[in-house]
């Protein structure tokens, strides 16, 4: 199989995983964090500034679709997300997320935080696919964007070189615990995958996917759900990495067009632990 075929059969897996469970619960993409984790980990003792953005060019016009989750729609919603990720260990590293929003005419908001770990398995190329592992606690306060105060992320990480390309599959799987209208109900399904082409350093082409079918027991028409598909460039300039492209998308339960801007830099600032032991395989 060439590398052009696995954009096809990306799309198609990812869609068909949308509509293989049952049918009503809606689940929505995280605004904030379109983005795919790869398999590397910020190395030890490197702290690492990021700004993740969105802008919901043709979204919705009312609270609860689309991408917004709260009450405010997100039509012309401005998504702006900061990230402190530091290296623990060469395998192993920390983070810290502060979410912001500018809903149309209504100001700047704040809009939650969050707090992850983040793993690789083994160095890379021991295993035939190099493997990684994701947790995150989301603490919401502010209802206007989401009624769930504190939920559980996990995220499987695989990816696999194929000559200049990289396919990278985050499946996502996301519960809320504690408190909250959804509490009792089991977990929701998403994920957020990518396909890229290694040309330049300061410039290289890409297709990121992103969605989220909903509750893996009660998964809504596929019309409902989100999907969505990004056509990105990446690279490198002058020590800052961006990532930038607009989203398209899929369904009636998406909004149509976003577009994203994330960029990113890092600094060695002193590491806690020292060298990862080369026969070990998690930290």
């Amino acid at each position: 199989m060439g590398p052009y075929s696995y954009v096809g059969w990306t799309g198609a897996i990812l869609l068909t995983l949308g509509v293989a469970w049952p049918t009503a619960a809606r689940a929505q993409v995280d605004p904030w964090e379109f983005e795919v984790y790869p398999y590397a980990t910020t190395p030890r003792g490197v702290l690492e500034l990021e700004t993740d953005n969105a802008v919901s060019i043709k979204g919705h016009n009312q609270g609860g679709e689309g991408t917004a989750a709260g009450t405010f729609p997100s039509q012309s919603m401005w998504y702006n997300q900061y990230e402190f990720t530091y290296g623990l260990t060469d395998r192993v590293e920390a983070a810290a997320y502060l979410n912001f929003a500018l809903p149309r005419g209504h100001g700047f908001w704040y809009a939650g935080s969050k707090y992850r770990l983040r793993g690789r398995l083994f160095d890379e190329g021991v295993l035939p696919v190099d493997l990684g592992w994701y947790t995150e606690l989301e603490w919401h306060q502010t209802p206007q964007f989401d009624n769930d105060q504190l939920e559980l992320e996990l995220r499987p990480i695989a990816e696999k070189d194929l000559g200049p390309f990289s396919l990278v599959v985050n499946p996502i799987f996301e519960k809320t615990i504690f408190s909250g209208v959804d509490r009792n109900r089991g977990f929701n399904f998403g994920y957020a995958s990518g396909l890229y082409y290694r040309w330049l350093r300061y410039l290289s082409p890409g297709l990121e996917f992103y969605g989220a079918p909903g509750l893996m027991d009660d998964t809504p028409p596929l019309p409902m759900q989100e999907h969505y598909v990004f056509p990105v460039l990446w690279g490198e300039l002058d020590r800052i990495e961006y990532n930038i492209g607009p989203g398209i998308g899929l369904t009636g339960g998406s909004d149509q067009l976003i577009f994203k801007f994330n960029l990113e830099l890092e600094k060695f600032i002193g590491a806690l632990f020292g060298p990862s032991s080369d026969s070990g395989w998690l930290f």
